[in-house]
C-alpha cells in the first residue's frame, strides 16, 4: 500500500489518506504534505507502526523512524493511528505486546518507557505512559542555545551579544568587542561565526568548546586549524587526538581487514584530507611520520601516496579504546558527537587530564545512531550540563555560505 483514498468522505473536496510505512520512510514530512494544512485526513494503520518498530534498530533507517514517530507523537490530533483487532503473526510474539497486556491488568498503572513507538501503542490501548524524564534533556539544546544572548540580563560565561552591529564577547577576562579577524594557521574565517569559533577555541581560559551546525560550515576544518596552532605554533599542548564514533551511513561495509589503523581509515579519510589542505596553507611537517626530516617539497611528494600521521603528535582513536586512558597535554577533537550516547560522552570526557583542550563537534540534524535523536545525543547532553561553567563555551555556526554552492542549495532547499 502506498497511498489509498478511502471512499465515503462526506466532503467531496476532502480526501482521506492511509499511509504505508515505505512512504513514511521515504519522506517523514509526507504526513504534513498529504494533510495539506487541514484539508485532508491522514490515517496510519497499526501494522505500519509495527513495521516502523522493526526498522528502528536499522542503522540506515533508525533516524528516519525516530523522525516519523516524533511527528506522530507531537500531533495526535492531526494524524490518527488505526487500531487493529488482531495482530499479524510475524508481530504477535513481540515482547512489547506482552508487556502492555500485563500493564492493562493493573488499574491506574503508568508505563514508563523511552520507546516512543511503545508510547504510541500504549495510547491506543488506553494505557497511561510517559518517558523517564531524567533521560531526556531539553529538546535540541545544542541547537537552541546559539552562544548569543539578547540582553545583558541573560549573560552566561563565554557568550556573545550583538551591540551596534558587532559581537561583544563576555569572556573570563571581561567583556570586549570582537572587531578583529582571526587568522589561525593561515585560515581566514569566511564569516563572523567562524571568526568567533576560532576566538573561543584559542581562548586560554576555555577548556571545552562545543560547535553545532549543519553540514558544511567548517566545524572540523576550524577545529583542526586551531589544534595545529595550539600544538605547533603556540606549543600550549603536545599532541592532537581525533575521536569519532564509528557509525556508518547506508549499507554497512561489514568487517574490515587489517589492524586498528586500517579499519579506521575509511572513517577518518576526511581528516587526512583536511590536514593535508591545512598543510598546503602552512607546513605541518611534524604531524606526519618522518616528514620532519624532509624539506617541504619532499613532504608534498610523500602526500601523493598515503601519508602516515606521526603517533607522537597526531592520533586517530576509535571510541572503543577510550576506557582506561588518561589524556594529558593534548588537543582532543571529538567529531560527530551527535552520534554518541550520554554514557559514551561521559566516559570520553572523564578521560581528560591536565592541559587538555577539547573541541566537541556535531550536527543534531544528522543523527545516524539507531537509538539516538535530537534530544538524547551526546552533544545535546554536553550543552545541557556544561552551560554556565566558566571554562566552557558553545556556539552555533551559520551563514550564507557553507562548504560550497551545492551544499548551500541543500541547506536552503531543506533537502
Amino acid at each position: 500500500m502506498t497511498q489509498e483514498q478511502v471512499s465515503g468522505s462526506s466532503d467531496n473536496n476532502k480526501k482521506t489518506y492511509i499511509v504505508d510505512a515505505n512512504v513514511l520512510l521515504d519522506d517523514p514530512e509526507s504526513l504534513f504534505k498529504l494533510r495539506n494544512g487541514c484539508q485532508n485526513e491522514v490515517l496510519v494503520p497499526y501494522h505500519v507502526l509495527l513495521e516502523l518498530d522493526k526498522k528502528k534498530k536499522d542503522p540506515r533507517l533508525g533516524h528516519i523512524v525516530a523522525q516519523v514517530v516524533q511527528i506522530l507523537k507531537e500531533n495526535p490530533d492531526k494524524f490518527k493511528i488505526l487500531r487493529a483487532d488482531k495482530v499479524a503473526a510475524p508481530f504477535a510474539s513481540l515482547v512489547d505486546n506482552f508487556i502492555m497486556d500485563e500493564v492493562e491488568k493493573i488499574e491506574g498503572a503508568i508505563l514508563v518507557t523511552n520507546d516512543n513507538i511503545m508510547q504510541l501503542q500504549a495510547l491506543l490501548r488506553g494505557i497511561n505512559s510517559q518517558p523517564y524524564l531524567e533521560s531526556v534533556p531539553f529538546k535540541s539544546e545544542a541547537e537552541h542555545i546559539t552562544g548569543f544572548v539578547e540582553s545583558r540580563e541573560e549573560i552566561f560565561p563565554n557568550c556573545f551579544m550583538w551591540e551596534n552591529g558587532k559581537p561583544v564577547y563576555f569572556g573570563n577576562n571581561g567583556e570586549r568587542v570582537i572587531g578583529h579577524q582571526n587568522k589561525i594557521w593561515n585560515v581566514i574565517p569566511r564569516n563572523v561565526y567562524q571568526n568567533l569559533a576560532l576566538e573561543l577555541m584559542t581562548d586560554e581560559s576555555v577548556d571545552v568548546v562545543s560547535l553545532q551546525s549543519e553540514a558544511g560550515y567548517g566545524k572540523s576544518f576550524l577545529a583542526l586549524a586551531a589544534a595545529l596552532h595550539l600544538v605547533l605554533e603556540r606549543k600550549a599542548c603536545h599532541k592532537i587526538y581525533v575521536i569519532k564514533p564509528m557509525i556508518e551511513i547506508g549499507q554497512s561495509m561489514g568487517l574490515l581487514p587489517g589492524g586498528v589503523n586500517e579499519k579506521m581509515s575509511p572513517y577518518m579519510r576526511y581528516i587526512l584530507d583536511l590536514v593535508l589542505k591545512l598543510h598546503k596553507m602552512r607546513p605541518a611537517n611534524r604531524i606526519f611520520g618522518k616528514s620532519g626530516e624532509k624539506n617541504n617539497d619532499e613532504c608534498n611528494d610523500q602526500f601523493n601516496g598515503l601519508p602516515q600521521f606521526n603517533p607522537m603528535r597526531f592520533e586517530l582513536l576509535p571510541l572503543t579504546y577510550i576506557r582506561g586512558m588518561n589524556i594529558e597535554n593534548a588537543v582532543v577533537i571529538v567529531d560527530e558527537m551527535q552520534n554518541m550516547t550520554r554514557g559514551e560522552s561521559r566516559a570520553l570526557l572523564s578521560r581528560m587530564g591536565e592541559g587538555v583542550k577539547c573541541f566537541c563537534l556535531g550536527d543534531t540534524h544528522q543523527i545516524d545512531h539507531p537509538y539516538l535523536n535530537a534530544e538524547n545525543n551526546g552533544l545535546n547532553w554536553v550543552v545541557k550540563k556544561f552551560k554556565g561553567n566558566r571554562n566552557y563555551a558553545h556556539l552555533v555556526l551559520k551563514g550564507e555560505k557553507s562548504r560550497g554552492p551545492i551544499t548551500d542549495m541543500v541547506i536552503r532547499s531543506g533537502l
